[in-house]
């Protein structure tokens, strides 16, 4: 893997990033809703199995220039994985940016099948009880924190009091973020844009799904970044959707764009985020080497883009499907 992933500047947090991160959403727990996980794990899923794993995909993006780690506390043992492997490889807290969040907790027992696999609590006796935990495994390498799906109907946004706590970790020097979810992303992130803390912005960062079947955060997305926020893209690829594992009708067309370009459909759908000016960070969600190169393609690939096939979904659908994905 030669690839050297690019730097940038993550909005105005004074934090330098790579283009693509790494995410840990599906290597730190055992199931997770992306297309044709059992093909990318056997049923070894022990965690002694699912930590050599993650530590050999932080190897991989590390040696290709990946500068961005982006955990959760319902990861699973994400944070735990990734503390062992900065320990363990020595690596230095101003040679990479790792980024977690507060606000779900995992409650899956290890457990595949599990009916239930995290809940959401985004209290502010929550924030100081993740927030503890996330610092004690992760030390000084803890570079930034979000609110994890942060939506208006939760009314985290309007909550004085975890408001109040965000300041003072910002103030420590921590950045601050959210991270959005849902339909209605676009109009949590415009909200979160309005809240200030002495004067200035006090979200640093926002982190938002944004793809070719749900575009409709851009527009938000960009202001925000006009604003001096840091961006993160996520879900690039919608659990697999945007790869060549789906054979659904209506993808046909970005099938066959990514073929005539000699491709496949998860560079162009990670290229068509790279090439957003708004986007600082993409994150990949790979979880073998071979996705990781894949998704590395996209780089290159995201110099080159016209005419990409229209394949955009109503948010409202997008959505509503995502949630009869299925934890495997």
């Amino acid at each position: 893997m030669t690839v050297m992933v690019p730097l940038r500047n993550l909005g105005s947090t004074g934090l330098t990033v790579s283009r693509i991160g790494l995410g840990l959403a599906a290597l730190g727990r055992p199931a997770y809703i992306n297309l044709g996980r059992h093909d990318d794990y056997p049923e070894d899923r022990t965690v002694a199995t699912m930590e050599r794993r993650c530590h050999e995909m932080l190897d991989a993006a590390y040696r290709a220039g990946i500068r961005y780690v982006d955990a959760a506390r319902s990861y699973g043992l994400a944070e735990s994985f990734l503390a062992r492997w900065l320990e363990s490889r020595g690596i230095d807290r101003n040679a990479i940016v790792v980024g977690s969040k507060w606000g779900y907790r995992y409650v899956g027992s290890w457990d595949v099948h599990a009916a239930v696999h995290e809940k959401k609590d985004l209290s502010v006796t929550n924030l100081r009880r993740q927030l503890a935990e996330s610092r004690q495994l992760l030390g000084d390498h803890l570079r930034l924190y979000q609110i994890h799906s942060a939506t208006l109907e939760s009314g985290v946004l309007e909550d004085t009091v975890v408001l109040d706590e965000l300041r003072r970790l910002r103030s420590s020097g921590v950045a601050v973020g959210l991270s959005v979810t849902g339909p209605s992303q676009a109009d949590t992130i415009r909200r979160a844009m309005e809240v200030r803390s002495d004067g200035t912005l006090l979200f640093q960062v926002v982190q938002a799904t944004w793809n070719l079947l749900d575009p409709s955060a851009g527009a938000a997305l960009a202001d925000a970044h006009a604003q001096g926020l840091g961006v993160i893209v996520k879900e690039t690829v919608a659990n697999g959707r945007l790869t060549d594992r789906n054979t659904e009708a209506p993808l046909a067309p970005l099938r066959d764009y990514a073929a005539s370009r000699d491709t496949t459909t998860d560079v162009v759908a990670l290229a068509a985020a790279v090439a957003s000016p708004w986007a600082d960070i993409v994150l990949s969600g790979a979880v073998t080497r071979d996705q990781l190169a894949s998704n590395l393609r996209a780089l290159a690939c995201a110099e080159s883009l016209d005419d990409l096939p229209g394949v955009a979904e109503p948010a409202v659908d997008y959505w509503t499907h995502r949630q009869t994905l299925e934890w495997m």
